[in-house]
């Protein structure tokens, strides 16, 4: 859902609005020519409002994971578990912040949250890296082993696109240098490729969980 959301509002765009998405305060097509995340999704009617929907229906997965995270690992090691529900947590109520409080509504605000999000995400990538290893389920020593350097490679690779994203940045907003938005959005996609693919690994883990709805017993006096 997640994934369709973005590549959804994107696909949109580009369809009906790709000159104005890849246009910004310096330069437009052709020196321009791949709109960044923030111009994909916040700018314009109706990709801007399919995303928010189809974005606000990953909330309640977004929550079960956490919750599925914190059931995982309390048994084993309950501080670290609780820590981790909470910035997981405060890390969706801030990814949030940016999705709904778009740079068309206010600047500042969409990119504190954005920096929110991205330092909360540190904390919350290198807890589930120290904790993958450590529910009392394991149940597949292999498995679980070869996820954890998968899990590893994702968590470099999304950290490793920071620095060239913050470059190009400055080299568009400072030194207003022709397609350095165009190689900006290309990391900054990246980053929302990486983000997902850290999260859907965590499949492999949530195989050692049992849950089950079952209904309950009737009540004896009707």
């Amino acid at each position: 859902m997640c994934v369709g959301a973005f590549l959804g509002s994107l696909a949109i765009g580009l369809q009906l609005h790709y000159h104005k998405i890849v246009q910004n305060e310096h330069f437009g097509y052709p020196d321009e020519w791949f709109p960044s995340v923030s111009a994909t999704i916040g700018d314009r009617y109706p990709g801007r409002n399919m995303f928010q929907l189809l974005i606000a229906l990953t909330c309640p997965s977004r929550l079960l994971l956490h919750t599925l995270w914190y059931v995982l690992l309390s048994r084993a090691t309950p501080t670290r578990a609780k820590a981790l529900f909470w910035v997981g947590l405060l890390r969706t109520i801030t990814c949030g912040g940016w999705v709904y409080v778009t740079s068309s509504d206010d600047h500042d605000v969409h990119d504190v949250m954005m920096i929110a999000y991205m330092l909360l995400t540190l904390p919350y990538m290198v807890m589930l890296l120290k904790t993958g290893d450590k529910s009392p389920f394991t149940h597949n020593a292999g498995e679980l082993a070869a996820n954890r350097s998968r899990r590893k490679w994702v968590f470099l690779m999304f950290f490793g696109s920071i620095p060239p994203m913050v470059y190009f940045f400055i080299s568009h907003k400072v030194h207003k240098v022709a397609g350095a938005y165009t190689s900006y959005a290309f990391f900054e996609w990246a980053l929302i490729v990486f983000d997902v693919m850290f999260d859907s690994l965590a499949m492999v883990e949530f195989k050692a969980l049992d849950l089950a709805l079952l209904p309950g017993k009737p009540d004896e006096q009707r």
